[in-house]
């Protein structure tokens, strides 16, 4: 199944995510260092990944949703999908609500900030592996074209191989 949202060639979806995903990532990592020195400009930093993060997560939830909304409905990949976009838009809430938590006070979080930051951190290694399933397992936003020889995304060869392709297998099981 092909992603509806392409740029040069590639699905936008998993372009984005590795922003948010780093950002959150980083943050929490930032939090921990936090814990261990004591030193107040590691949280404030984190404050402000978690919110560049927080962006970029919901721009990619929009091409994510695009792609989503084209997987037919009633197979596995729709009922993944389903849960790999529930899990990520609770990691959204649970990073915006760390957010608003440090709001007044960046550079020293209370620990409710922090669990809500944790919790999401984890939560999100799990919608991810749930993403890593839908492309990689299921071949969720792979082009029809993919193959290990496939040309360059920039061309339309790749399209026109694939297209040649089922059209060849449409003729030989006539």
């Amino acid at each position: 199944m092909e992603s509806r949202a392409k740029i040069f060639g590639h699905a936008i979806h998993p372009i984005l995510i590795v922003y948010p995903l780093g950002l959150l990532s980083a943050a929490v990592i930032f939090d921990i260092i936090y814990l261990f020195t004591g030193n107040p400009t590691w949280t404030t930093v984190s404050f402000w990944m978690i919110a560049a993060g927080i962006i970029g997560g919901l721009l990619a939830a929009v091409f994510g949703l695009i792609d989503y909304l084209s997987i037919p409905a009633g197979t596995r990949a729709a009922r993944i999908g389903l849960l790999h976009g529930s899990i990520n838009f609770a990691v959204m809430v649970l990073f915006i609500v760390s957010f608003v938590l440090r709001w007044n006070i960046p550079a020293a979080p209370s620990t409710v900030a922090f669990a809500f930051s944790f919790v999401g951190v984890v939560a999100a290694l799990l919608g991810g592996w749930l993403g890593g399933e839908l492309v990689e397992r299921l071949g969720v936003g792979v082009d029809s074209g993919a193959n290990l020889d496939a040309p360059n995304s920039l061309t339309h060869r790749a399209r026109d191989a694939a297209r040649l392709r089922d059209e060849r297998g449409s003729t030989a099981s006539v």
